[in-house]
């Protein structure tokens, strides 16, 4: 090996030991910060609850301790912040449920939730996906949980384990803000596709775990034709391949049956023996509830239609659409 080669390769990995100890340390001092805003926080809850008149003292409190910290410590500890830090604690108030794996601004974000469980879950997930601030922001203004469990409500039979844990991969409605597609208009199909590949890294955030993209207009050949699949993705949680055909109508049986034909193929031409079946999903502008249920949607757990929306729904139009797929 020549001299410059070597000291390529030392240079190389002497950055590498540096970006690891810089993470590291990044990584450490976030989760001290953490932990100490969760003492913090415990410090001032036990104080208020000295206090005859809670939530005179309380307001009190804060803005003596936000004048002296500021003075301090700077304007990072006004009063807004510390009524968040009082709520942090307020929200995990066991040590030990706090994931230190989490930064401050994850903690933010999650404190905002009410309800336990959509909490815990995004908790979870932030852990387990690895998921930035900016994720987990998107995933909770996307509403990412409520949207899983529109999924899960479309399973009759909840004894089909194997259709439910795939259904923890599959949304409805799937979010495509990103697009900057208006949201008033009626979108020609290969612009939501040419969309979505210009913006491949949000789409693969919107798909969710474990999502992979293999290729676009995919050439299906056989004897007679050739077929061309709009979108393919590989999961490598459920070890399968994913096939995506944009609609940008309402669903139809047409739709249906051309999706179920594609996946056929694919299982048939390009699945491997150690890949597990193909799992197609009909992206469509709307979904009809009629048609799914007498059609081959009912009866197959690796195919699934569901709606796209060009904008975030609010809670209440969320829950309308819920709603409705549940009757």
């Amino acid at each position: 090996m020549k001299p410059k080669t070597k000291n390529i390769q030392l240079l190389e990995e002497i950055r590498s030991i540096l970006k690891q100890a810089r993470q590291q340390a990044v990584t450490a001092v976030n989760s001290a910060m953490v932990f100490a805003y969760w003492e913090i926080g415990k410090r001032i809850v036990q104080e208020e609850q000295k206090g005859s008149e809670r939530a005179e003292y309380g307001s009190y409190l804060l803005k003596e301790l936000a004048k002296n910290l500021s003075n301090d410590f700077g304007k990072s500890f006004d009063a807004r912040e510390l009524r968040r830090i009082r709520q942090f604690y307020l929200s995990f108030p066991i040590r030990d449920t706090v994931r230190p794996e989490l930064s401050w601004s994850h903690y933010r974000l999650l404190i905002r939730i009410e309800d336990e469980t959509v909490k815990n879950f995004y908790l979870r997930e932030s852990v387990s996906q690895h998921w930035s601030t900016r994720k987990l922001d998107r995933n909770i203004s996307s509403q990412y949980y409520q949207r899983i469990l529109s999924s899960q409500s479309n399973i009759e039979n909840t004894a089909e384990t194997e259709a439910v844990s795939k259904l923890d991969f599959i949304k409805n409605p799937y979010v495509l803000e990103f697009l900057e597609l208006p949201a008033n208009l009626t979108h020609q199909e290969k612009d939501i596709e040419k969309g979505i590949i210009a913006h491949l890294q949000s789409f693969l955030l919107e798909l969710g775990k474990g999502f992979a993209f293999v290729a676009q207009q995919k050439l299906i050949r056989t004897e007679t034709s050739d077929f061309f699949i709009d979108l393919v993705f590989y999961n490598y949680h459920l070890k399968c391949f994913v096939v995506i055909d944009i609609k940008s109508g309402k669903l139809s049986h047409q739709d249906i049956g051309q999706l179920d034909m594609y996946v056929r193929m694919f299982d048939e031409l390009e699945k491997s023996d150690t890949d597990n079946p193909t799992i197609g999903i009909l992206l469509c502008a709307d979904t009809d509830n009629v048609v799914a249920k007498y059609s081959v949607l009912s009866d197959k757990n690796n195919l699934f239609a569901s709606k796209y929306q060009m904008y975030l729904p609010s809670e209440e139009e969320l829950q309308h659409f819920i709603e409705k797929d549940l009757e």
